[in-house]
């Protein structure tokens, strides 16, 4: 009858500081203490589990005990070599203790007064104290002095994954060394080889799902792999079957969903949804799983060679769809998305149904992100992404009217304009506005009647603007336009709006997106009403200043001091004129 073989994780435990990767600003120092003699009397190895705390435990003792050593490299061949090795029946002298099961005061008492015996056959006596934080305050305490002021014949060897609950006294009398989690690099060459040792063929996809099962713990990640290969057929490892064995959610289910947020295509994604419960999935692991690919999609938006940076762990064949996932979402709404599902997990820890949680989710992620927050973030952010990416591919149309701009750069009648009544304030004493560049000989301007009655002439500057002209009502009976409160002919601002577009474009596109999903619906005396098609964009245009900023533009065109005023939906029938035209 032949014995069982040993888990992966036992059979390929590093025997030397040599083989131990992943942890070189632990092992380098090590090394270096051993090869100058300054080796301390106690150590606290800490840090998660699975990430070499107790293998380095044992090295560092086999080194100490070398007949060769205190050396970094014990030889292998010597009586206390052998019998350390991972097949060798153990020291009496390198003595193990699960302080789980053994951290009282009265094992603290019983190992104080078997330390102080000379070591049988070894250079030194070891304890190794496996899970330290287990050890009781009055363990610790009677160890206190032992650690303190040891025989020159003992060491101590801490190893914790809670470092912080061992108590300050004891930690100050040790060095200490932090141990980390491995890399996914370090752990995939470490599969690799074992993988190639073994003769095992497996798909390139199989190890991403191993690697990110373990956590950055060399031992998790080798058990996730030994049960693999123990369940694997002719073919090796395969990713249809470690998905299933794993519970983690298939990249072609990802991909849909993913996809479908991007065309906003609810059917997709709660069809998708009804899948992953008809199968047994768990809604939770969905959604976690739904976030890493959210995440990933970040970085890859953000940083383009985020696999050939080592930021992300994608086979090749599947990163042009990726890339492709992220364009069409972009940033905005990956960040968006991947906040909505973050939020939602926490929600998903409680006894609600967790098939409930999750179409919640995702249908928050399917609104606009305007619906959740009132302002122009969000959905502005996302359509000038849009627009970006159009004008960079050529599909971008310039946005510009050709005959709004002819009918702006045409020039005024230069007829006189009729006296303004008394009372009307800085009306009756407006100049004409220059809306041509000066010639290197300008012609003189005509008379008016200001100054005809003796006032003042306007001073002209290069590029200054000046004030609208006065219009005489035409055959339509148009009112004049005018500073001040006074009556504002509603036809003539509709079709001067295009042209106050194109001034607020230039100076701020988020309010020239706002006012883009609005129309002129009406005039009262010093009032312009503005109709926006949804609530989100008339309380982005009000509560951020923006309809301070069309006023100033405005006024600058037009020579018109107006009032905002915001309405939601399609504006009623109003008349031609204004409130108070002839």
């Amino acid at each position: 009858m032949t014995d069982a073989p040993l888990a992966l994780y036992r059979r390929y435990r590093p025997t030397t500081f040599a083989e131990f990767k992943g942890q070189e600003h632990v092992t380098e120092p090590l090394c270096q203490a051993l090869r100058s003699g300054r080796v301390h009397h106690a150590y606290l190895f800490s840090g998660p589990r699975g990430c070499g705390k107790t293998s380095s435990a044992r090295i560092l003792a086999r080194s100490l005990n070398c007949e060769a050593g205190p050396t970094p490299d014990p030889c292998g061949t010597c009586a206390s070599c052998v019998a350390l090795a991972l097949s060798g029946p153990g020291s009496i002298d390198v003595i193990e203790i699960d302080a789980a099961s053994h951290g009282g005061i009265d094992d603290a008492r019983d190992l104080r007064e078997r330390a102080f015996y000379a070591p049988v056959a070894a250079r030194y006596k070891i304890y190794i104290i496996d899970e330290a934080h287990m050890v009781t305050s009055g363990g610790f305490n009677a160890l206190l002095k032992l650690v303190e002021e040891p025989p020159p014949h003992l060491k101590f060897i801490f190893a914790t994954t809670e470092p912080e609950k061992v108590i300050a006294t004891i930690r100050s009398r040790t060095h200490h060394y932090p141990f980390r989690l491995y890399p996914p690099a370090v752990i995939r060459e470490l599969l690799e080889e074992i993988l190639a040792s073994e003769g095992i063929a497996y798909e390139p996809s199989v190890l991403p799902i191993v690697i990110r099962a373990g956590g950055g713990s060399a031992r998790d990640s080798l058990s996730i792999l030994d049960q693999l290969m123990a369940g694997a057929g002719d073919g090796g490892l395969r990713y249809d079957r470690a998905i299933a064995l794993l519970g983690y959610s298939d990249d072609a289910l990802l991909d849909d969903v993913t996809e479908a947020f991007a065309r906003s295509d609810g059917a997709a994604v709660f069809g998708a949804i009804d899948r992953i419960v008809e199968a047994g999935h768990d809604p939770r692991r969905f959604a976690t799983d739904l976030l890493d690919r959210l995440r990933d999609l970040i970085v890859l938006a953000t940083v383009p060679d985020a696999v050939g940076s080592g930021l992300l762990d994608v086979a090749q064949d599947r990163l042009d769809r990726m890339r492709r996932q992220a364009a069409d979402l972009g940033p905005s709404r990956l960040v968006h998305a991947a906040e909505t599902i973050n939020a939602g997990l926490a929600e998903m820890r409680g006894p609600a149904s967790p098939r409930l949680l999750l179409e919640l989710m995702c249908a928050q992620v399917l609104l606009p992100p305007i619906a959740a927050v009132a302002g122009p973030s969000g959905e502005l952010v996302a359509r000038l992404e849009r627009l970006e990416r159009q004008v960079s591919a050529g599909t971008a149309t310039a946005g510009t009217r050709p005959a709004a701009r002819a009918a702006e750069s045409a020039p005024e009648p230069s007829g006189p304009s009729p006296a303004s009544e008394p009372g009307q304030g800085m009306a009756a004493s407006s100049p004409a506005r220059a809306t041509s560049s000066p010639a290197p000989a300008p012609s003189p301007a005509p008379a008016t009647p200001e100054a005809a009655a003796g006032g003042s002439a306007p001073r002209a500057g290069a590029g200054a603007q000046q004030p609208e002209p006065a219009h005489a009502a035409d055959g339509g009976g148009q009112a004049p336009v005018s500073r001040g409160a006074g009556p504002v002919d509603l036809d003539r601002l509709r079709d001067r709006w295009p042209g106050i577009l194109e001034e607020i474009r230039g100076s701020s596109k988020v309010a020239w997106i706002l006012l883009d999903n609005a129309t002129v619906a009406a005039v009262d005396g010093s009032v312009l009403t503005l109709a926006f098609a949804q609530d989100g964009y008339a309380k982005g245009f009000a509560g951020n200043g923006h309809d301070q900023h069309l006023c100033r533009v405005i006024e600058g065109m037009l020579g018109i001091r107006l009032t905002i005023k915001t309405i939601v939906g399609t504006p009623p029938e109003s008349n031609s004129r204004s409130a108070g035209s002839p």
